[in-house]
């Protein structure tokens, strides 16, 4: 049971170690993942212009290439001796078949998240596992030998139409796997009455019978009297669809094209409605759905719009980020309470992020002033530019730039004419160096030499050319100065949505 004081909560880390750490057995009612599995791909978070074409950076969200080493093996070791028989059964055929190799390691990983997946489900609770071919015929065994075949409840298809290229090789690949279980069969397991909407063809090829018009053009056709009644009925055709058809194991819904209001550039973003889908059939208000590999938050954003609770994991600070612009741009002044856990919340916490992961630090540094990410720093120079914010001051509809830095070491007044020199290269009018050590007087002697920037059509608006932020100043509170006339354009807003019943009961 939800206690009435509970936020959602979005973690930043290792789901693993989340789920065992702070997520109670038993607590939670559904469960969605889309873990993530191509031996050969690196994934990637395209940041978005306001006009919607994509930026020439790519940023490295996360590589789901999975190795075998020693924390592969120490990760088998612990579920072949900890874990349920069956288990530790099905991991040693699989090792003896596949040996030690990528395929192995991703699932070791995912018997060990498997197994507090289904500590923390509810006895009336499900799951669904969102797959691919490469993988999703060893998921089934997983889940499975970790679920109970006997709880096994459907293979769902999710097919789409889109990739109609001829290959001499394979035939044009359209679908994905969603596994879906039960945590047990009891006669209180969650199961709604959802539809989706006939149409007009489909009426007409069931029936098998003409199709009539009122006056005014409304269609109907006769429909059986039913039982006790020997008389046909009128009914009309947009009565029938809004009536709807139960679901079958087969959805067809289309992928998010490039153009879609709800598209963000997150390549692996899975549409809203296939998860409105899902929490619709398995989940009431008030239940709580939890997504361990939560990406840019499709789970998070749909379970809030339809009145869940939920909880969204990832492990990196570039999704966390645009979760919480994704969240904020959707629902405004109606989105729930909120928190995120993992993220540093005090200078000492900063540093060990910077010890730890300097290029995780410098993604969550960005995001305390709402800066996208220019690059990939693991894939070449940064050119002295770390983040981007864009903002308007006129009415041209062309942005301007305010360029960012993150210093995590040592600093001096250099760094601060390196960056007058990039703002010159890019011809931005304003820079922002983010420290996680106090400025020295010359830096700040620096910076104030650079002198302010004036918008052309606000003459008594002074900002900083040269502006030096703390990680501690931001955690109080500061904010970087430039012209904020129109909502920064750093990341693709998301379509904005408003809870409402009509909302809830719109149909699939």
């Amino acid at each position: 049971m939800i206690l009435p004081h509970w936020k959602n909560k979005l973690y930043f880390g290792d789901n693993l170690d989340i789920l065992r750490e702070h997520v109670a057995s038993e607590s939670v009612d559904l469960i969605y993942l889309d873990p993530p599995f191509n031996s050969n791909a690196t994934y990637n978070v395209l940041f978005q212009e306001k006009s919607g074409e994509k930026s020439a950076a790519q940023i490295t969200a996360f590589e789901d290439t999975w190795h075998w080493g020693m924390e592969s093996e120490y990760a088998y070791q612990e579920v072949v001796k900890e874990g349920q028989r069956k288990l530790a059964d099905l991991l040693q055929a699989l090792r003896t078949f596949l040996g030690q190799n990528d395929m192995m390691a991703y699932l070791v990983m995912m018997a060990q998240r498997m197994v507090e997946l289904h500590r923390v489900l509810k006895p009336t609770g499900s799951i669904y596992l969102h797959c691919d071919p490469t993988a999703s015929h060893y998921l089934k065994l997983l889940m499975d030998a970790v679920f109970g075949a006997r709880n096994f409840r459907n293979e769902v298809i999710w097919h789409y139409k889109f990739r109609m290229m001829y290959s001499e090789r394979i035939f044009n690949r359209k679908h994905d796997v969603l596994l879906f279980y039960a945590k047990s069969l009891s006669s209180k397991l969650r199961m709604n009455n959802v539809v989706e909407p006939w149409t007009r063809e489909e009426i007409i090829q069931t029936r098998k019978q003409a199709i009539y018009q009122d006056e005014d053009g409304r269609e109907w056709i006769w429909m059986p009297g039913g039982r006790g009644h020997s008389k046909n009925k009128k009914k009309y055709l947009d009565e029938i669809t809004a009536e709807g058809k139960a679901l079958d194991d087969v959805w067809d819904i289309p992928t998010i094209t490039s153009s879609a209001k709800e598209r963000l550039g997150y390549p692996t973003q899975k549409p809203e409605i296939l998860l409105e889908r899902i929490i619709k059939a398995t989940t009431d208000e008030d239940d709580l759905v939890l997504d361990p590999f939560c990406g840019c938050g499709t789970t998070v954003v749909v379970a809030e719009r339809l009145k869940r609770h939920w909880i969204g994991i990832d492990i990196t600070h570039l999704a966390i980020s645009l979760m919480r612009h994704r969240l904020h741009d959707t629902f405004g002044p109606d989105l729930s309470p909120y928190e995120v856990i993992g993220d540093p919340k005090d200078l000492s916490s900063a540093r060990a992020l910077a010890e730890e992961n300097r290029y995780q630090f410098e993604w969550w540094a960005l995001g305390l002033v709402d800066a996208r990410p220019a690059h990939d720093k693991r894939k070449g120079a940064d050119r002295g530019v770390d983040g981007y914010i864009n903002f308007f001051d006129d009415n041209s509809g062309k942005a301007k730039t305010v360029v960012v830095q993150v210093k995590s070491g040592h600093i001096n007044a250099a760094y601060v004419r390196d960056l007058k020199g990039v703002l010159e290269r890019e011809n931005a009018p304003i820079g922002i160096l983010i420290t996680l050590e106090e400025p020295t007087r010359p830096m700040l002697q620096e910076a104030a030499a650079g002198g302010f920037y004036e918008p052309e059509h606000f003459p008594a608006h002074q900002y900083p050319r040269l502006q030096i932020l703390t990680i501690k100043e931001l955690l109080e509170g500061k904010e970087a100065q430039y012209p904020r006339m129109a909502p920064p354009a750093t990341f693709k807003r998301a379509q904005r949505h408003r809870k409402s019943i009509e909302d809830q009961q719109r149909l699939v």
